[in-house]
């Protein structure tokens, strides 16, 4: 009947290890900062565990003295019952294998989960053992202080989104990741953008519309504008070399072409100049701030080299936008070309009899 006992309390101590074992690999390997991210955002596991795992050290001492002490008694009653080498291989084998291996094994792959069910053995522990995990916890805590949160680089934060959204396409198991293909670029171009300039995203002055200040708003002009289909020009004055003003579409809707008007009349004198060294992310803020949707580009010496838009910059976010006009446009620069390459037939000229 003693020894039937003495084997009882052997298995009740395995399953104790065990416990202790994997609880301590499970709980302490889940970050309590990402805990916390999960408790704001509702999931009932992490609602359970985290205000246990955030008591970092006296979570720890409880676990590591628990297990201590299950596999020093676990040795003792093993001892007794076996004598000798013998002994010391079952010992062993036992507590590494069931105590350690096994249950390290499931809480790895299921930390939260698991712990999750058994936190309110984990509330007993730390009671029962309160008398001694309490001031090894408070020692800790004065002489190492709390955990500290994990801080990633942008690069490991895209790394991050991308094995995100690749990983259900390596494990089947997974759930399908609730980031979809446009989301997943949108980011990625995103934590991109802050470190290009406007140089990289600008339209350069060769493939750049202008007028000139002083030309007339004649039929001819006026056609050539609207063909163009933008909604601000940027004015150029020939005479001191540089842009002087924007000239908004919208304001040419009621000018007659017999009227014979200058463009420096309708002209904004609003033109907002940057440097091509300027970054992205500083332009669009300046975008917000000065309420316009176009800036003039300089190099470093001051002369304009192109223009960039709102639309540029967003493109470098959202990938390009080709609107209605767009696709005239493109349909246009198509046609031309064919135009170019299949030269149109003369007839022959008649002599007039």
């Amino acid at each position: 009947m003693q020894q039937i006992l003495s084997y009882v309390i052997i298995l009740f101590l395995l399953v104790l290890s065990a416990l202790f074992s994997g609880l301590n690999l499970g709980i302490m390997s889940l970050n309590p900062f990402i805990l916390k991210r999960k408790v704001d955002l509702g999931d009932p596991a992490a609602i359970k565990v985290y205000p246990i795992r955030k008591k970092g050290n006296q979570l720890l001492s409880t676990l590591l003295l628990g297990n201590v002490l299950v596999n020093s008694t676990l040795a003792i009653f093993l001892g007794s019952l076996i004598i000798g080498p013998v002994a010391v291989a079952i010992s062993t084998l036992l507590i590494v294998v069931v105590g350690e291996i096994g249950p390290q094994a499931v809480f790895a792959k299921y930390a939260l989960k698991v712990s999750a069910k058994l936190i309110w053995l984990v509330k007993i522990f730390i009671w029962i053992l309160f008398p001694l995990n309490y001031p090894i916890a408070l020692v800790l805590d004065k002489v190492l202080g709390g955990e500290l949160p994990s801080v990633y680089s942008k690069k490991e934060i895209r790394l991050f989104i991308e094995q995100q959204y690749k990983f259900h396409e390596q494990y089947h198991k997974l759930p399908k990741p609730e980031i979809d293909q446009d989301e997943y670029e949108i980011l990625k171009r995103g934590l991109l953008f802050s470190d290009k300039i406007v140089k990289e995203a600008m339209t350069p002055i060769k493939k750049t519309f202008f007028v000139e200040k002083h030309a007339v708003l004649e039929s001819n002009l006026l056609k050539e504008i609207r063909s163009q289909a933008h909604s601000r020009i940027p004015v150029y004055d020939k005479i001191n070399d540089k842009v002087v003003g924007i000239l908004y579409s919208k304001d040419l809707i009621s000018v007659l072409p017999e009227r014979k008007m200058p463009v420096w009349k309708l002209m904004r004198k609003n033109a907002i100049f940057v440097k091509d060294s300027n970054k992205l992310d500083e332009i669009l803020n300046l975008f917000r701030q000065k309420k316009t949707h176009i800036f003039i580009v300089l190099d470093s010496f001051g002369k304009a080299t192109g223009i960039i838009t709102l639309e540029d910059v967003l493109e470098e976010i959202v990938g390009e936008i080709i609107d209605e006009y767009d696709e005239i446009f493109e349909t246009h620069e198509a046609h031309a070309e064919q135009t170019i390459q299949q030269p149109v037939k003369q007839e022959p000229v008649k002599e007039n009899k």
